[in-house]
């Protein structure tokens, strides 16, 4: 880990709602005003294109293996994320490519929808870097991505929530049907209990959304539950130096489950992210001038 070059990783799986997390940044962002953070995406560590991923696929479902999901070290380049942000810790440099979702996206390089930008150097002088994705504390052989990382943020709602929100997704906003969308999830099953579900032993603090409407079948479910439906557990690695008692006044309907958790209302999700992350992303700030 680095002081004079600072890393941040926000890690949740696909679904997960890492967006708004990544929303909340930018906001502090503004206010420290950190004009020039390094934005690293995720899926640009995928290791084929969606061509390639599909016949990555059909090949091992031919061939009897268990078919590659982007959530495993199959499909990722993990050595890469690793090989960025120990070079950035270090230098303040490393390469970065994006990968392009959608023809909006695409357009602009001249490209396909579902393929790679070149890879290219993070410019030298960026305030710090700011990582979203499935794998920023992701632990495979001998990479640990982990290690390097200075500020390590976990979006984790319950499983049948995350569910939901990906097959809304996935159906309304990327074109695949139901079904398809349910493969994917069974298909990923088993990388997401070795290589997702483990990151969220190691990260600094987590935020899990949890519903209190019925999600019981997620397959059927008409509608995501909203945030005022829910309430988001903050569990703190470690909790000393937390002022809880500001945080319970200041959050209304705000309680303390256990002595490292708070649990606050849905509604005060977005909110209470920055009450509690602004301080430590204020002592990153400060360590790096010093």
């Amino acid at each position: 880990m680095s002081a004079k070059y600072p890393v941040i990783a926000v890690t949740g799986s696909s679904g997960a709602g890492t967006s708004t997390v990544k929303s909340a940044f930018e906001h502090m962002f503004r206010r420290l005003d950190i004009k020039n953070p390094a934005i690293i995406e995720g899926d640009s560590f995928h290791r084929f294109n969606r061509v390639e991923m599909k016949q990555a696929i059909a090949d091992a479902e031919n061939e009897g293996r268990r078919p590659p999901s982007h959530f495993g070290p199959e499909a990722n380049l993990f050595d890469k994320i690793e090989e960025l942000f120990k070079e950035y810790g270090e230098k303040g440099t490393g390469e970065k490519r994006y990968y392009l979702h959608n023809h909006e996206e695409a357009e602009p390089y001249g490209q396909e929808p579902g393929t790679f930008t070149a890879w290219e150097k993070i410019p030298e002088g960026t305030d710090l870097l700011f990582y979203e994705g499935l794998h920023g504390a992701v632990q495979h052989g001998a990479v640990d991505v982990s290690r390097f990382v200075d500020l390590l943020v976990g979006v984790v709602p319950i499983v049948n929530l995350e569910w939901i929100q990906k097959i809304h997704r996935d159906t309304s906003a990327r074109g695949y049907s139901a079904e398809a969308v349910t493969d994917t999830i069974l298909r990923r099953m088993h990388d997401y209990v070795h290589f997702i579900a483990p990151q969220f032993s190691k990260t600094h603090i987590n935020f899990q959304r949890v519903p209190t409407v019925d999600t019981s079948n997620p397959f059927i479910a008409r509608d995501i539950p909203t945030l005022d439906e829910s309430f988001v557990v903050i569990r703190l690695a470690d909790p000393k130096g937390v002022d809880f008692p500001y945080l319970l006044n200041m959050i209304n309907g705000s309680f303390m489950s256990r002595r490292n958790t708070i649990v606050v209302p849905g509604g005060k999700m977005s909110f209470s992210m920055e009450l509690i992350l602004m301080p430590m992303l204020e002592d990153l700030l400060r360590n790096k001038k010093k």
